[in-house]
């Protein structure tokens, strides 16, 4: 974020919806995916953790509130940041929704059919900690002709990358931005019980991600609008993103347009041109994703002129 320009803070963002309802959570949590039940690396009994912050688990349902939680009731709001937008007024430093909206709508930019996994848990620096699910791209070498082999394995989570870089290319405003590419926040302010309590956690966890990942990367959306209602007949890939004012209110979603199988020539070099480079959100500027280690980026603690929109 470029803080010389920037007015005013927000929260609107492009991103993932990790939204399920869950019989533990919060009876007005919706849900857009069923890939990933996220209750399996969040700790509702206290067996690990001490105490969070009082908003409790963010995924996983949400807090359900008393009597069955004395945290504050909320419903899930478990979502993955690609691009923060901040406000829609520019004159804060943003960009309008309409503009938005209509870049995204308008085909210039290529949504792929979002196949993600997670790939770690982590606690982040803070003291104390946010945990979060990665959701990082696997390292890759970028001087290999087998990147464009079409009959080679893309690295698990490019989409993410592939369609953030396009974002950060696409807009010019003040308050783009990124924060901890590429997570799910699902507590805040998480205090262990003891050392040992922290290692069976983060163990515990390894072991969900371990089989997530050997179950392989899997659509988030496949039949879900916006109020979490099955949509009627949906198109084979649907599994996109969607236009947050903020984690609690999404008003639009953006399905895919640069659609499987990603084996052509042509399709692997629009996927390598654009994953060539890196956004440094430190320094506000591109850098040659050769220079850099792309790999995830582990917190404290862890466990890790072509028809181009049809198949």
């Amino acid at each position: 974020m470029d803080h010389e320009k920037t007015k005013v803070d927000g929260l609107a963002f492009i991103g993932l919806s990790l939204t399920r309802k869950s019989s533990q959570g919060h009876p007005d949590s919706i849900t857009h995916q069923e890939a990933f039940d996220l209750n399996e690396v969040i700790d509702r009994e206290y067996k690990y953790l001490m105490s969070t912050n009082d908003d409790g688990w963010l995924v996983g349902g949400g807090e359900p509130g008393p009597p069955s939680s004395y945290k504050l009731a909320a419903k899930d709001s478990g979502h993955v940041e690609i691009m923060r937008i901040g406000t829609y007024k520019p004159e804060w430093g943003g960009i309008s929704q309409s503009d938005i909206v209509k870049a995204m709508e308008s085909g210039e930019i290529w949504i792929p059919q979002m196949d993600v996994v997670p790939t770690a848990v982590v606690a982040n620096p803070d003291k104390p900690p946010e945990l979060e699910i990665r959701f990082d791209m696997d390292p890759f070498t970028f001087d290999s002709t087998s990147f464009l082999e079409v009959e080679s394995q893309l690295p698990v989570n490019w989409q993410i990358r592939f369609l953030h870089n396009q974002l950060f290319n696409y807009f010019k405003f003040a308050s783009r931005f990124c924060p901890g590419p590429f997570h799910s926040t699902i507590v805040r302010k998480a205090d262990f019980r003891s050392e040992k309590h922290k290692q069976n956690y983060f163990a515990k966890c390894d072991e969900v991600v371990k089989k997530w990942r050997s179950e392989g990367p899997k659509p988030l959306n496949t039949k879900w609008d916006i109020e979490g209602k099955e949509v009627h007949n949906p198109p084979e890939h649907f599994s996109g993103v969607w236009l947050f004012t903020d984690r609690n209110n999404i008003t639009h979603h953006f399905s895919p347009n640069f659609l499987p199988p990603y084996n052509t020539p042509e399709k692997r070099k629009i996927i390598a041109d654009t994953l060539n480079d890196i956004w440094d959100d430190q320094a506000l500027k591109w850098k040659p994703a050769s220079e850099s280690l792309v790999a995830p980026q582990l917190g404290m603690f862890c466990g890790g002129i072509f028809d181009l929109t049809s198949s």
